[in-house]
């Protein structure tokens, strides 16, 4: 007889569910991912299937800021992560 866990495992490699909820787990570990000072002023809403995180940002100077930052935050972000992989990181400017 199969574990749960095993079985859950298995169900979530072969639906391809496993991948989605790795490239997720991004949006609660932000603030761990990229620190207090850009935590502070972000907030990661969603990952698109094609792994693009989208992420509201208070001001247009913390935008053009984040967006030099660019490739050290994608590089914190991904570290460690396999198949769930953020392509890419779309800032949005807070309404």
């Amino acid at each position: 007889m199969m574990k749960v866990r095993q079985a859950l495992e298995t169900f979530l490699a072969k639906s391809g569910l496993g991948r989605r909820i790795a490239q997720a787990q991004v949006i609660p570990d932000w603030p761990r991912l990229v620190g207090p000072q850009i935590a502070a002023v972000t907030s990661p809403e969603s990952v698109s299937p094609d792994g693009t995180l989208f992420v509201r940002v208070a001001t247009s100077a913390w935008m053009n800021e984040l967006q030099l930052m660019a490739p050290e935050i994608m590089a914190r972000v991904n570290a460690g992560r396999g198949p769930g992989r953020i392509k890419t990181i779309r800032w949005l400017l807070s309404r």
